[in-house]
């Protein structure tokens, strides 16, 4: 029985239903009840597997195709109407030629199975940065993690009345064939189609489809932003708490901010942070001038490997009730869950992500799959922000972005101004290690985080975030961050986590003006003894090389960055170009 009179919606749904010609249709809508009744389905069925319900209440194993287990970014495509608008970074095929595509694999994809129609919020419902949208899936994984992400149920309807301003989502597994799998944005038409894939990144798609890529176009079009960055509070000994938001490249530390901890000195101080959001901000200007963010979802996508209770406690209790584990491994003498770095002492007794015997003696593979995933409520993390569910969000004061930079960047600096701030962001880097890619020191630009993530033409997007200053009166000043700067031993001189507060201090008292710093060729940057070390070991020296600017290094950064703006075909905005020009002739003039 249908759950809403929205004619655009019902009339949708119709044509998806003759398109993939499902045996059953399911209205989903929110209730415990339902949604325990598809879980006592899926395993029955083997989707999923309980967990020790003592120990983990709540959790459950799920193994997806082992062909089927990340983002597959060359099956990812942004269809616009013109190819310039997708730009030179986004995957773009003609948006009919995509449709017929898609609707042949699509015809009778859902025969002989079951349609679950998924009505969605992105934002607390009814507030003003809410966006609605209807996924209609055949899988009950999806039903249950958009169940975890998202604001799942009838008030969607309820909130979304007789408007067709909704995105309008499809997804099948198919048969899962890696050749037919597609994960297609259509920003224009508010759509999205994914196909042949089962796994998280590609078919929850309010996660990366409709949070950033679809979303980034919205807020193009409608004057705000999507941004894939953590937002975090951070309360000083007076009680008062103020907000950053930070975008980081993968691997750069961005669940650990998100989630960090005080060191043992400034909680005895009384130093308090709160996670907001992990992963995704959407930043809208209100009229006292600033800047607002929301977190959009209601759960985290983590990764599993790594997590544990050294590296990010707050996200490994968030774990432990409620969640669904994808890809990891099942440690069979309690029912519980394991995976790499959890702790040093493998269980003996393991199946591993594919469902096979393990045990640390004999295993030539890791036990869980380097990208395997929990899927919890935010409302589980110990550190959540009590503003979290506000619909007006939180006021941002400062902005950050990072990378991984062995030499390059100093530990923190400053922007000029909002425009050097945003050719900050244009040229965020990260430096390969030999773990991930046997090759080391190779640049990777990922601008703003949002290289794999923008619905539209990235040097647009960049006049996106320019306009945006200039409509904005109080607008947060722009940081840059690194905490991977490196000895020539190649040992890290900072040691990030909770120290990483020190630096978020001095980047706070910065916003509000409570502190001077060093101008600079590439920004402000901080005095030495500005950043509070007390309870460390770092002495004055290794500070002084944290902060220490290599302008030969700096140098080869502009060839560098003129090269990656180079195939931009012409379109980064004149006053990113100007912000290069003008690094380049600092630096010039200090020699």
């Amino acid at each position: 029985m249908a759950l809403t009179n929205n004619r655009a919606v019902l009339q949708w749904i119709e044509e998806q239903i003759a398109l993939t010609k499902p045996s059953q249709v399911v209205w989903i809508d929110g209730s415990e009840a339902q949604l325990e009744a598809l879980r006592a389905e899926a395993l029955t069925t083997g989707e999923l597997y309980q967990l020790n319900q003592e120990k983990l209440p709540g959790c459950y194993l799920h193994r997806s195709d082992p062909h089927d287990v990340a983002r597959v970014e060359g099956r990812t495509f942004i269809c616009c109407d013109k190819q310039e608008n997708a730009g030179p970074t986004n995957n773009w095929m003609p948006p009919q030629e995509m449709y017929t595509k898609l609707r042949k694999l699509f015809d009778g994809a859902m025969a002989g199975r079951t349609m679950y129609i998924i009505p969605y919020s992105m934002g607390p419902v009814g507030s003003p940065f809410a966006k609605y949208g209807l996924e209609l899936t055949d899988s009950i994984y999806v039903v249950l993690n958009m169940a975890i992400m998202t604001r799942v149920g009838k008030e969607v309807y309820d909130a979304l009345g007789d408007s067709e301003d909704f995105v309008k989502g499809l997804h099948a597994k198919a048969d899962l064939n890696p050749e037919e799998r597609y994960i297609v944005q259509f920003p224009e038409d508010n759509a999205i189609m994914s196909i042949n894939s089962g796994y998280g990144g590609n078919v929850l798609q309010g996660k990366k489809c409709f949070a950033l890529r679809i979303a980034s176009y919205q807020g193009q079009q409608e004057g705000w932003m999507a941004e894939h960055m953590l937002i975090l509070g951070v309360q000083n000994p007076a009680g008062e708490v103020r907000y950053v938001t930070a975008a980081f490249p993968s691997a750069c530390g961005k669940t650990n901010l998100a989630m960090l901890i005080p060191p043992e000195g400034y909680e005895k101080d009384g130093w308090k942070t709160w996670c907001v959001g992990d992963d995704i901000a959407w930043i809208r200007l209100r009229e006292d001038g600033r800047l607002w963010a929301v977190n959009p979802e209601t759960g985290f996508f983590g990764v599993a490997p790594g997590t544990n209770s050294s590296s990010n406690y707050n996200a490994l209790a968030s774990t432990q009730k409620n969640t669904i584990f994808t890809n990891v491994a099942l440690n069979l003498d309690d029912d519980t869950v394991w995976w790499e770095k959890m702790d040093k002492n493998p269980p003996k007794n393991l199946l591993d992500w594919k469902g096979n015997p393990w045990n640390p003696e004999m295993a030539t593979e890791p036990a869980a799959h380097p990208n395997s995933r929990f899927t919890s409520p935010v409302k589980n993390c110990p550190c959540i922000s009590d503003h979290f569910e506000d619909p007006q969000g939180v006021p941002i004061s400062a902005i950050i972005f990072g990378g991984r930079r062995a030499k390059t960047a100093p530990l923190v600096y400053q922007s000029r101004n909002w425009h050097h701030g945003v050719f900050v962001g244009s040229i965020m880097a990260s430096e390969t290690t030999a773990a991930a890619t046997g090759a080391v020191g190779v640049v990777r630009r990922d601008p703003m985080a949002m290289l794999p993530f923008c619905g539209y033409h990235m040097a647009d997007y960049w006049q996106h975030w320019l306009d945006m200053g200039e409509k904005t009166p109080r607008a947060p000043k722009i940081f840059n961050v690194n905490w991977f700067r490196m000895n020539e031993k190649g040992e890290f001189l900072w040691p990030g986590f909770g120290d990483n507060l020190r630096v978020l201090e001095w980047i706070l008292k910065r916003a509000f003006d409570e502190v001077d710093a060093c101008e600079t060729e590439i920004g402000y940057l901080p005095f030495v003894d500005d950043i509070n070390l007390t309870g460390t070991d770092i002495t004055t020296e290794t500070m002084e090389e944290l902060l220490r600017i290599d302008r030969e290094l700096w140098r080869e950064e502009i060839a560098n960055v003129q090269e990656f703006y180079g195939k931009f075909n012409g379109k980064v905005p004149g006053a990113l170009r100007e912000e290069l020009r003008e690094l380049e002739r600092r630096l010039t003039d200090h020699t």
